[in-house]
């Protein structure tokens, strides 16, 4: 399964082209959909700020996901976002995507909005892993595994000496 071809922008004011922008070798990606999602998001981010920590090529990402709507609304949405969150590093990884949700839901295999999707995506946006809700530690434990398999050590991490 692929990551399909989305755009946004993050909470810096970018425009982000998704999977082509995701930074990491492996990309742990918070997907919700409504806006109480905020806290099963929060349940992983120790998790994901660990595992960002330990493997050095991994970066994750939150993705609110919202329907398409007009630019005013989506500037008040996106402000008001960007006003809870004055960290620039969370702004930064803080991709809104105004779009059509069904197709992007059914591109990903998600059957509902009722919950966090959360995914281990590829540098070529290859869905390596995936889950739902809020963090367990079952759940940080598989998704550290598969980490584990897929991480290839960036090159400059070799010791070439």
């Amino acid at each position: 399964m692929l990551f399909p071809n989305v755009h946004g922008s993050n909470l810096m004011r970018q425009k982000i082209n998704l999977p082509d922008d995701f930074e990491g070798e492996l990309n742990i990606v918070l997907i919700a959909f409504q806006q109480w999602h905020q806290k099963l998001v929060d349940t992983w981010i120790p998790a994901a700020e660990q595992l960002e920590a330990e493997f050095r090529g991994v970066k994750y990402y939150e993705l609110p996901t919202i329907h398409s709507m007009s630019f005013i609304s989506k500037t008040f949405i996106n402000e008001g976002m960007r006003a809870g969150i004055p960290n620039p590093k969370s702004r930064q990884r803080t991709i809104t995507l105004y779009l059509d949700k069904e197709p992007f839901r059914q591109s990903l295999g998600i059957t509902s909005e009722d919950t966090i999707t959360i995914l281990l995506v590829d540098k070529d946006g290859e869905v390596l892993w995936r889950s739902e809700g809020a963090y367990e530690p079952e759940k940080g434990k598989a998704l550290q595994e598969a980490i584990k398999v897929n991480y290839q050590m960036p090159k400059s991490d070799y010791n070439l000496s």
